[in-house]
């Protein structure tokens, strides 16, 4: 007597996944960005509103990451977002304002980098933010821990096979079967996808072109208009830097210039979205005016737009100035002539913009150096000159003691301070 061969369990259906994550066009305030995350994530929108508003008031990272959201995840029934609508050069409202946004928190957070505090505190909330809404989605999407039924699963695995449709027949394939030029398939020979035009085809006349091309400049949309706008860029930046040169610092002459083609880009932008097209050149070449406005935003107050060479040589303690100012070039000061007698304590300094500060010592004082570098190198007394080591914000001592066998002399206390350059400290030969 046989025994019957026992079917083995069915696996369990696996649980549905995760929803995919939309922007919301129901549940929305200004893109709906907050709305899809926490449908996405199973949380409360208003936490999300919060938190992102938070982090654009303290370091603008809220903005950045909202601006990028807004332009990277598709609103709820739409396959295309908006940074590919920007690529392909159709501005709408919505990126433009995306856009804008992300541009606005870069600012921002760059403004805030030196506030330690600030940005730690953005920071630490944007993980907390991160680890809750990863761990709500992993929760909520988790499949049920609940044994399957025995006599359903029996019942499962004995259901028939389920009846399935013949496939749909394919159309003919060029690497399969030889194409003839009537679209046929079959043994013929010679036939081809492309080619020659036939013998007896009319030529097209010069009215069909004319329409062919009118068509195809009505499919790729209105006239670009971003080559216009780098040039209207420059011609701002030009504008700006010019109205400023000479009488102020480098550094706000280049704030003023690239504030002016910012704006330039941002209007045409606003253009751009009613009567033209931009692509994505343009919008990067905004961000990065953006980046260098930053950047030019940092630069030392002391720079200034004359590049120039300054030499002082006092003779005597009494021709010695407290202080040497120069705004941009090559700077020396030259104190090998100037006696100290011992035990006496002179003390002088020089500040350079941009560029190199360099102070020759008496032979026999005791130098007491101290240097205040934004972005250079320092040389002092035997190193080697070819050695240049670059340090972002060097503040540096040194103290040099007089040769052996020198006569006794005072002390000398020196104070160099040098925006981006070098800073050099030589001793006279005699």
């Amino acid at each position: 007597m046989s025994t019957p061969t026992e079917t083995p369990l069915a696996p369990p259906d696996p649980a549905p996944g995760a929803p995919q994550l939309r922007r919301s066009g129901q549940n929305k305030i200004i893109g709906g960005v907050c709305g899809g995350l926490g449908r996405y994530c199973d949380i409360d929108p208003v936490i999300f509103r919060i938190a992102l508003g938070v982090l654009s008031v303290t370091g603008g990272l809220g903005l950045v990451f909202y601006g990028f959201a807004w332009l990277l995840v598709p609103l709820d029934g739409e396959d295309e977002n908006e940074a590919r609508r920007l690529l392909t050069g159709r501005v709408e409202g919505a990126a433009l304002v995306a856009v804008l946004m992300a541009l606005a928190g870069c600012g921002i957070f760059l403004t805030m980098l030196r506030n330690g505090s600030v940005m730690t505190f953005a920071v630490l909330l944007a993980l907390l933010l991160g680890g809750a809404a990863a761990w709500s989605q992993r929760r909520s999407t988790a499949p049920p821990d609940t044994p399957l039924d025995p006599v359903a699963a029996q019942a499962v695995a004995d259901a028939p096979p389920e009846t399935k449709a013949p496939p749909a027949p394919s159309p003919p394939s060029w690497w399969r079967d030889p194409i003839v030029k009537d679209g046929t398939t079959g043994p013929v020979a010679g036939g081809y996808l492309w080619g020659p035009a036939d013998a007896d085809a009319p030529p097209a006349g010069k009215a069909a072109r004319k329409a062919a091309r009118a068509a195809a400049r009505a499919d790729r949309g209105p006239r670009p208009i971003g080559g216009l706008l780098f040039f209207l860029a420059l011609l701002a930046f030009g504008a700006g830097l010019g109205a400023r040169w000479g009488h102020q610092p480098l550094g706000t002459g280049l704030e003023t210039g690239f504030a002016a083609a910012l704006g330039v880009f941002a209007l045409g932008l606003i253009v751009s979205s009613l009567l033209g097209r931009t692509g994505f050149g343009t919008v990067f070449l905004a961000v990065l005016t953006a980046a260098l406005l930053a950047g030019s935003a940092a630069l030392p107050k002391t720079i200034d737009a004359h590049w120039v060479r300054t030499d002082w040589a006092p003779t005597a303690i009494g021709e010695v100035r407290p202080d040497y100012d120069l705004g941009s070039g090559v700077a020396t000061l030259d104190l090998s002539r100037v006696a100290v007698p011992p035990g006496r304590t002179l003390t002088t300094g020089a500040q350079v913009g941009a560029g190199r500060a360099k102070v020759v010592v008496p032979k026999d004082v005791t130098v007491k150096v101290s240097f205040d570098m934004g972005v250079g190198d320092i040389q002092l007394p035997g190193e080697d000159p070819n050695h240049i080591q670059v340090e972002p914000g060097e503040k540096r001592t040194a103290t040099l003691a007089p040769p052996a066998g020198a006569k006794p002399a005072g002390t000398l206390e020196l104070h160099l301070k040098v925006g981006v350059g070098q800073a050099e400290v030589d001793r006279a030969a005699s």
